[in-house]
């Protein structure tokens, strides 16, 4: 017991000297709120709320030991990126997590550091890096650690930072000492179902992918956006923050990150419509390199930017 709560506060103390700003560990199996969570995806799933992304459907994320054989514990953390700045251009917007660098890659990165610590101290003992493009229940994992709650926006929410929070998990095949799981108090508030445009919030903690911005603007390839999405797009571009804009946990005196990666890029302060259409495709790639938006092609950001002009 000594020697697992000894190895449990190293453990932490490695991840905040890492620049992460929530820190928690689960035990596996979890509470039965792991199957609570795991119960809503799959009825989140067999509605069709995961629209295209057939990727939500591996069953790996049911079941952690699919990850890593002979897993006992999850170290969650959670990674500040709000960043206290206006941009110059109004008239389109970016989410706030893709400002900075790849945040995947900042986190992994942090993470396999803890890792090759944890393997100094236990040579026998295996683990494994989770991002969230990872076939895992990371925000339901993140809960069950106690770094933040399920939001009704889905998003995690922490006390101190609010659902401004990337999210990365380290499992290990070592017993360490488990944290209490958040509890959810969002309370009564609705503040982000009733701000959501095209109601994509259909009822708490559910989001239908076919009617959200950020899903159409980051994952849909099709030639041309639904007319209902386009007319409530507003200026959005690249994903869409208006769920945790209005969130009263965002309210608060947030800490802006001093994480050098995830400060915001020349380009996304000062971009105009008028800009980004003149770019070329090589321009485009150039300017996304490092970015977590690569994801979205140039003709993507072509269609999503004439969408927005079409709606103003």
């Amino acid at each position: 017991m000594k020697n697992s709560i000894d190895l449990t506060t190293r453990i932490k103390e490695k991840a905040f000297e890492e620049g992460f700003d929530a820190v928690g560990i689960a035990k596996v199996p979890g509470s039965s709120r792991i199957k609570l969570r795991t119960a809503s995806l799959e009825r989140w799933l067999h509605a069709g709320h995961h629209a295209k992304m057939e990727w939500m459907k591996s069953p790996r994320r049911k079941d952690i030991e699919s990850m890593l054989q002979g897993v006992k514990s999850v170290l969650a953390v959670g990674l500040n990126y709000y960043v206290d700045t206006d941009r110059t251009s109004k008239d389109i917007s970016i989410a706030k997590y893709g400002w900075g660098k790849d945040y995947h890659k900042i986190i992994e990165k942090k993470l396999k550091k803890i890792g090759k610590f944890l393997e100094t101290e236990r040579p026998n003992s295996k683990w494994k890096i989770c991002v969230d493009t990872s076939a895992f229940l990371d925000k339901a994992w993140a809960e069950e650690a106690g770094i933040g709650w399920i939001g009704k926006h889905s998003n995690i929410i922490n006390s101190e930072i609010g659902s401004w929070m990337f999210l990365g998990h380290l499992l290990s095949t070592e017993v360490l000492e488990a944290d209490k799981p958040s509890k959810a108090i969002c309370g009564e508030c609705e503040k982000c179902i009733e701000a959501c445009p095209t109601k994509a919030i259909e009822e708490p903690f559910i989001i239908n992918s076919y009617k959200c911005l950020a899903y159409h603007t980051l994952e849909n390839r099709d030639q041309e956006l639904p007319e209902d999405i386009v007319n409530k797009i507003g200026n959005w571009i690249a994903g869409c923050d208006i769920c945790q804009d209005v969130c009263p946990w965002n309210q608060k005196d947030i800490p802006s990150t001093i994480e050098p990666d995830l400060q915001p890029s020349e380009w996304i302060l000062n971009m105009t419509k008028q800009d980004l259409l003149s770019w070329s495709d090589s321009k485009w790639k150039e300017k996304l390199k490092n970015s977590a938006l690569k994801r979205i092609k140039p003709w993507m950001w072509r269609r999503n930017i004439n969408s927005v002009s079409k709606n103003t």
